[in-house]
């Protein structure tokens, strides 16, 4: 399988950063297992930013397909306060970037701040994975509208470390893929002798207590040495013991070599609870003991058994020791090979929820049928907050020149079931069918044969529509202000939905309707239209222009070839003339009492 793969970090390439460390190991895995790989990145360096524009400019002008790494603009800062978003300059670079059709799969890190990340997938209608590294908060992007935004433009959730993987379901619930490291120890960075044992201590400026207390301890232990490594930028420096000081030093080791060669020295690790995932990874895969238990009683206990119940040399020794004796075998695979493994198998399992494409050249299936206009959404006097009765609102399709309609109420069937009958004796198509409100969301069968009650789940209701038959059609998915499945229902039951609804006319914003159509195009669905109208003047503003059809199978047909058409009126105009029938049926109600 070749595919054509863009990673795209919002942190600059030009500066150290330990999501950048796994992009270049998923390049590295990729490339060996034969993909097309390219690499948008912001960055501070002037030759990255003057072969980018090069590279731009060359897509421009000549379509020369982007490869390998390419500078999309200048670096800005990305933190969980900051504000500023990305340049508009950078956002023009990174849409040229990622023009329809440019990539198979884009891969994001960290897109839940105003970055590089979050863009790309405002922009790109290609697959999308994203893959979550941070661990201290998802920033700005945390308002409800832009999470459930953010939910239906991501295909896959993936994370690289369970610290991450939690931090990141707390505000965007999924189902989340752990990512291995991408981690490969060559021999010349195997265990290395030292004349005295080394305790390698991570520091984390959020967890001084925890380091000082670990250094005091350490006064005590005057057989070690210690190395107190920073693994951040600008992460500060703690406070050495007087006592400490001829053989303690402060080491900072951002870059993924130095940081190897520093651990594989040591004859024990210390982490910091927070610290790095991917050095506290490569201390066991050089097999160093790590040492979990802090507390001062504790340390110089679990520091002895590191080097042996009787205190012999194991520091100097390739065999494991210490209090979490570890076997290669045992521990989880961070290798690139592995990743690059687990993202080939994440790849394909995308590939597959798109729908084929129908093949171009023949003949099709219902050429010798006529063109008829279909709505797929409408409600009669059977709906409780609609009051057109159902003869008149045959006679007003009729008149509008339409073929077919659905008839959809809210959670009840006989209008459906009386339009059929009475249609009978006219030239038009009804389609029975039900909008049934699900426990987490509204969805319509249509071509079914009896009411399926509402609240069930959307599974159930779903397995009641296939047991009669019936198509499941998705109405407004992403339409906020209505009842609507969470993004994540909507991906994990893509392969139940017959046709998305991508053209509602009853939408206050018409940019939920071009989310709709965005996603069905990416997974190549049957796309449907309907007016939702509540009122006869709302009737055949939402349609589909189809070849004519005689039941379920030759409608899907039929749809494969279909045309979109939108007739909008005043959303105003439609919704007070509902308003003003609502209120005339509560006072005949009430003269009636």
């Amino acid at each position: 399988m070749s595919l054509r793969i863009c990673l795209i970090t919002p942190f600059a390439w030009s500066q150290h950063h330990e999501a950048n460390e796994h992009v270049r190991a998923v390049a590295a895995s990729l490339t060996e297992l034969g993909f097309s790989l390219t690499i948008l990145a912001p960055s501070n360096r002037a030759s990255d930013l003057t072969a980018g524009r090069r590279a731009l400019r060359l897509l421009e002008r000549d379509r020369l397909p982007l490869e390998g790494f390419v500078a999309v603009g200048p670096a800005v800062p990305v933190s969980r306060h900051e504000r500023a978003g990305v340049p508009v300059g950078v956002r023009a670079n990174l849409r040229l970037a990622l023009q329809p059709g440019a990539f198979d799969v884009v891969h994001v890190y960290d897109p839940t701040r105003l970055s590089l990340s979050y863009y790309a997938l405002q922009i790109t209608d290609a697959l999308t994975v994203a893959t979550f590294n941070s661990t201290d908060g998802v920033g700005q992007v945390a308002g409800k509208r832009r999470r459930e935004r953010l939910l239906t433009r991501v295909d896959a959730l993936t994370a690289t470390s369970q610290r991450a993987l939690e931090t990141a379901r707390e505000r965007f619930p999924g189902d989340y893929a752990l990512l291995p490291l991408g981690i490969d120890i060559e021999d010349s960075t195997a265990r290395q002798q030292t004349e005295r044992p080394v305790a390698l201590v991570e520091w984390h400026p959020d967890e001084r207590e925890a380091v000082k207390g670990v250094l005091r301890a350490m006064q005590d232990l005057p057989a070690w040495d210690v190395r107190v490594l920073r693994t951040r930028p600008l992460a500060g420096r703690p406070y050495i013991p007087r006592a400490l000081r001829d053989r303690c030093a402060v080491v900072t080791a951002r870059e993924g070599e130095q940081r190897t060669q520093l651990i594989s020295q040591a004859s024990a690790y210390i982490g910091a609870t927070h610290g790095s995932e991917r050095a506290r990874a490569e201390a066991q895969a050089l097999r160093v003991p790590l040492v979990e238990d802090l507390a001062p009683e504790a340390l110089a206990e679990q520091l002895a058994a590191c080097l042996g119940t009787e205190g012999d040399s194991a520091h100097s020794s390739n065999e494991p020791a210490g209090p979490n004796k570890t076997n290669l075998n045992e521990l989880t695979d961070h290798s690139t090979r592995a990743l690059g493994q687990n993202l080939e198998a994440l790849y394909a399992d995308l590939l597959k929820r798109r729908r084929p494409v129908p093949r171009t050249g023949r003949a099709e299936p219902l050429g010798d049928r006529p063109w008829i206009l279909c709505d797929l959404h409408m409600h009669t006097e059977f709906s409780h907050d609609c009051s057109v009765p159902v003869p008149d609102l045959l006679d007003e399709a009729k008149r509008l020149g339409l073929g077919a309609i659905a008839i959809t109420d809210h959670n009840v069937f006989a209008g459906a079931e009386l339009a059929v009958e009475l249609a009978v004796d006219r030239e038009l198509t009804v389609i029975p069918g039900e909008e049934m409100k699900t426990e987490r969301g509204e969805v319509i069968g249509l071509f079914i044969q009896e009411r399926i009650p509402a609240g069930l789940s959307m599974e159930d209701t779903i397995a009641a529509i296939r047991d009669q038959g019936g198509l499941v059609y998705l109405p407004h998915p992403f339409d906020r202000m209505h009842s609507i499945a969470r993004p994540e229902t909507v991906h994990r039951l893509l392969g139940e939905i017959d046709v998305l609804e991508v053209y509602n006319a009853r939408l206050l914003f018409d940019a939920y309707n071009d989310e709709a159509l965005r996603f069905a195009r990416k997974y190549n669905m049957l796309m449907g239209a309907g007016s939702d109208a509540h009122v006869l003047q709302g009737l055949g503003t939402g349609i589909v222009r189809m070849r004519a059809f005689a039941d379920a199978e030759e409608f899907l047909v039929s749809l494969g070839s279909a045309e979109i058409v939108r007739r909008p009126k005043s959303l105003l105009y439609l919704q007070g003339l509902k308003w003003v029938a609502q209120a005339r049926e509560r006072r005949a109600r009430a003269a009636v009492r």
